[in-house]
């Protein structure tokens, strides 16, 4: 909650990526409040109050991901509609046509997006999810310490740098 919280803040594209991570540990703890207390709540240095908040808050995507159906797979809604935002807002930056550094970055990243697509079972998911698809596959990947291409690395750094000119161009918007 706390580093959500920061993330929501200062990067949305970490933000989403994180939020991803505590939908996939929810679901690695079965959805027990309790061992997530025990092994993820309990390493914060808060004071009780502050735990107890945390706690809450995984509470209540627990009973969100219920409601939602996604306990083997998917997103919440909420994380959902902020992907959706910001696909709106790459097209509107692609669509306006001045924004010439994130244009540049994306046209980097295009031929990658399409490459990852074409691997993915749905092609119909738009190319900042894509790339934020891409970014959370690398994150298990060095979790589980897979090797990484080279090709990967770089088809990667050109999601990394295209979703972090949006998220200063979203929090541009958001103020």
């Amino acid at each position: 909650m706390i580093i959500a919280r920061e993330k929501r803040k200062s990067n949305i594209a970490e933000f989403v990526l994180y939020m991803w991570q505590v939908e996939d540990l929810i679901r690695a703890y079965k959805f027990d409040i309790n061992l997530i207390e025990k092994n993820i709540i309990s390493q914060f240095e808060q004071p009780r109050n502050v735990k107890e908040e945390i706690k809450n808050w995984y509470a209540n995507l627990i009973v969100m991901m219920h409601e939602e159906g996604i306990r083997k797979h998917g997103h919440l809604k909420l994380v959902k509609e902020i992907i959706n935002q910001m696909n709106e807002l790459h097209v509107q930056i692609l669509r306006k046509n001045e924004d010439t550094r994130y244009i540049e970055q994306y046209s980097w990243a295009k031929p990658n997006i399409e490459e990852l697509k074409e691997k993915l079972p749905d092609t119909k998911i738009s190319d900042i999810e894509t790339c934020l698809d891409g970014l959370y596959g690398l994150l298990l990947m060095r979790l589980r310490k897979k090797e990484i291409s080279k090709e990967t690395e770089h088809a990667m750094t050109t999601f990394s740098n295209l979703l972090a000119i949006l998220a200063i161009r979203f929090k541009q918007m958001e103020n």
